[in-house]
Order: structure tokens, then sequence, then C-alpha cells
């Protein structure tokens, strides 16, 4: 029996913070340590990080798994050793890790 593959995408869902719609994206992640990371290629100027940074609320899906949760920006500085495993992380499953790197914390257990 062949192993399952590892999911490439997760779905991700913020409130939009002019208008309090909800936006979802598709976006490359890894997990690490029981969280998942995403990185924003466009740094700030993302749409998701703008919503991210005014409502930390968010809820995400990986295969048929639903999340809600919190997220937040990972500071570079102060995170340091952080954020290089997860640069490497990406690095090693897509061939690619530069931008802001948010961390995903589920508040639930995954739901289907």
């Amino acid at each position: 029996m062949a192993a399952k593959a590892e999911p490439q995408f997760l779905y991700l869902s913020t409130s939009g913070w002019k208008t309090g719609k909800k936006h979802k994206i598709e976006i490359w992640f890894v997990e690490h340590d029981g969280r998942y990371y995403i990185i924003s290629e466009h740094q700030h100027n993302a749409h998701w990080v703008q919503n991210i940074l005014h409502n930390p609320k968010v809820f995400f899906s990986i295969d048929n798994a639903f999340f809600q949760g919190t997220a937040r920006i990972i500071n570079l500085e102060k995170e340091s050793g952080l954020a290089a495993q997860v640069s490497i992380l990406m690095s090693n499953k897509y061939g690619w890790s530069k931008g802001v790197i948010v961390e995903l914390i589920s508040l639930t257990l995954p739901s289907t």
C-alpha cells in the first residue's frame, strides 16, 4: 500500500478588514511542531496579510480537515530560529521560501 501523499495546499479564509467579507486563498504550507506556516511572497502588501493584521481570527482547511484559529506574523529578529526552520521546510517541500512568514494556530481540533 502506497503512503498517502502529503497535501500541497492549505485553504485560508480571512475577514476583509474593510468589508468584513470572507476571503479564501489557496496557498503552500508546512507543518512544524503542531502549527502551520505559510509565506506571503508579496510581504505585507498581500490582502490576506492585511486582513490578518487587522483581525487575526482565521479559518483554514487541509484536505478534508477544517480548523478555526488565529494567525500571526513571525518576527524575524526575535524568532530567527523558527523562521530559519520554516524556511528550510518550505525550501525542501517547494523549492522556495522568500517572504513574510505567518503562523497559523489551531484553536480547535480538526473537523471533517
